[in-house]
């Protein structure tokens, strides 16, 4: 399964309304799921084929292995492919910085897919301690975004 055809489902949810999706193709398993605001959540389950997924599963193992216990920082990942924005506008202010105080529910960053623009927001609430990814980078799904503390 690649880029184009998570696409294509995606575009197909949006033409008809359809607020869940899901796809088994060669070992391969994507749920899509349209939340609050229009947020489209997936969640991938795959034998071992999908090589960014394995990259992202070591990329969290690694970042628990550091010197703090592991409930002490949380990342926020990103739940699509995209581009990933910093801010609501290229002249407007960002939604966080390094050291915002940040609540559930809170709104960290924005994600174009498709030339929809998807809030993505916080599910916990701590302080930002770290930003991994800067303003108009492309963002893989389940990349980390945000460290929080």
């Amino acid at each position: 399964m690649n880029l184009k055809e998570i696409k294509e489902m995606i575009q197909l949810m949006n033409e008809h309304g359809l607020s869940e999706f899901e796809m088994e193709k060669e070992g391969l398993k994507i749920r899509l799921k349209k939340g609050a605001g229009g947020v489209i959540e997936s969640t991938v389950s795959s034998g071992a084929s999908l090589p960014f997924a394995a990259s992202a599963a070591k990329e969290a193992g690694s970042s628990r292995e550091s010197s703090k216990p592991p409930q002490a920082r949380v990342t926020i990942n990103s739940p699509m492919v995209g581009t990933f924005y910093s801010a609501p506008a290229p002249d407007a202010p960002p939604f966080v910085q390094i050291s915002s105080d940040i609540k559930v529910g809170q709104v960290v960053c924005i994600i174009e897919a498709m030339k929809l623009m998807n809030e993505i927001k916080a599910e916990v609430r701590g302080k930002i301690v770290e930003i991994l990814v800067n303003n108009g980078d492309p963002v893989e799904f389940g990349q980390p975004l945000f460290v929080i503390e």
